[in-house]
């Protein structure tokens, strides 16, 4: 009697691994080696500068160093400074470069759009702006100080001024690139010329406008900082001046540092809203 033997069939049940999950992880490990890397450039950066300054290698009366610059910052936060609180410089000139980016982006965008989508207002109008934008837009700010005088609205204007080209030729170059196909399309359907605006040329060239709010707003900070070193009653500018002024060159550099902590948290709040606008867009190539 043969007996036969039944194989059983192994069945491999080892998962293959998923790919979602090891870029995933792999995402992961990169950011925090460049995180470490960052953190390990600046120690490394204002240790050396300690370093030098101490032993005298730089002199410490013109470069000051890391250590006084926070003595510098924690006295202004807890004693406050000779013009008043911190945070009330801080916010008089992030109110000054805030109204005058608003402003700057709103007339940068509709400018950009018309002069894009109208042609005959490109035409006419575009060696003018050419001009306009050729001219340095610091040098302006004595003359709002002249116009305006010491108060808010001679640095809005120069942050307004700071802000608008960038924004203006971005939006102008979105709504030149907007896709032909589907204009056209939009027009087959029965759409207005403002229909065609509202809902083709801004959502196309909205990509172009944001890109150009993550630098516009860096120009509104110097707009409102360039004012207020010229002339002013309040802001970080001022004691900016003022700590130029008595040789306080810790003071300068304390300011500088509490203007790139004030800047870069805005960038945050930018990528992130820029984040969930499009969050339709792939965040990197697929391979």
């Amino acid at each position: 009697m043969s007996h036969e033997v039944l194989s059983t069939p192994v069945v491999d049940t080892v998962k293959p691994p998923n790919r979602a999950q090891s870029r995933a992880r792999a995402a992961r490990r990169r950011k925090a080696v460049v995180t470490a890397a960052r953190v390990l450039l600046l120690i490394g950066v204002l240790g050396l500068w300690e370093l030098l300054a101490r032993t005298k290698t730089i002199d410490p009366f013109n470069f000051s160093m890391p250590s006084k610059i926070w003595d510098q910052i924690y006295t202004w936060v807890m004693h406050g400074t000779a013009l008043g609180s911190l945070g009330e410089q801080i916010w008089y000139t992030l109110h000054e470069a805030l109204l005058g980016w608003v402003i700057g982006v709103v007339a940068g965008v509709v400018c950009g759009i018309a002069l894009g989508r109208i042609t005959f207002l490109a035409d006419v109008l575009g060696p003018y702006i050419k001009v306009l934008n050729s001219i340095p837009r610091i040098v302006l700010a004595p003359i709002f100080v002249i116009w305006f005088g010491l108060g808010p609205a001679s640095k809005v204007a120069s942050a307004v001024v700071l802000v608008f080209f960038p924004v203006f030729f971005n939006a102008f170059q979105g709504a030149r690139e907007v896709d032909r196909n589907l204009v056209a399309n939009a027009r087959i359907l029965g759409a207005s010329d403002r229909r065609v605006t509202l809902q083709v040329v801004i959502p196309s060239a909205t990509s172009w406008i944001f890109t150009s709010l993550h630098v516009s707003f860096g120009f509104a900070l110097i707009g409102a900082i360039v004012g207020e070193y010229i002339g002013a009653t309040k802001g970080i500018g001022l004691l900016v001046a003022q700590s130029q002024g008595t040789f306080n060159a810790a003071g300068v550099y304390a300011a500088m540092v509490i203007l790139a902590v004030v800047a870069l948290v805005a960038e945050g709040l930018l990528t992130f809203a820029e984040s969930r606008i499009f969050r339709w867009k792939p965040s990197g190539s697929d391979s």
